[in-house]
């Protein structure tokens, strides 16, 4: 598969997922990246405090990011709007959870990657160009940065 990896989160949207079994969260991410880092190969995403994920992410030593087929954009878009705080956001979709020894996937995913927890840091506001402060920082605390060493991919 022909990644560009400019366009895998920002364009076509990703899922992050974390959590167990028995309690998970899931939420649509535009922002990520895919690397190396420490000779590992890597990605990285991006969530704000204030999101419900946020909880499961700190919580868990594994992730997954899963990516999607065009046709579940609408799925992915109530995934990143609604919260599991408020509604069973997953009720509200046409996607199915799959669980795997670690992390959870969905069985219409394209493309899973497990992700162990291997470094996280808030982003500093002191650190960031004023304009990205006034826009995306000006109500809410900066997002968290949790970077996962590739553990499995799934196709």
């Amino acid at each position: 598969m022909l990644v560009d990896p400019f366009k895998k989160f920002y364009k076509e949207w990703a899922l992050v997922t974390a959590g167990d079994k028995e309690d998970f969260n899931t939420m649509t991410v535009a922002w990520g990246a895919m690397g190396t880092l420490w000779s590992r190969d890597c990605v990285t995403v991006y969530v704000k405090p204030c999101r419900y994920t946020y909880k499961y992410l700190n919580a868990q030593d594994y992730f997954t990011v899963s990516f999607f087929d065009e046709k579940y954009r609408k799925d992915l878009s109530i995934l990143g709007t609604k919260s599991k705080r408020d509604v069973d956001k997953l009720a509200l979709v046409e996607l199915h959870p799959e669980f795997l020894e670690h992390g959870i996937t969905f069985k219409e995913a394209k493309c899973t990657i497990v992700l162990k927890k291997i470094y996280y840091q808030d982003l500093d506001l002191k650190m960031m160009p004023q304009e990205v402060i006034d826009h995306y920082y000006e109500v809410e605390a900066p997002h968290r940065m949790y970077i996962g060493q590739v553990v499995d991919i799934i196709e």
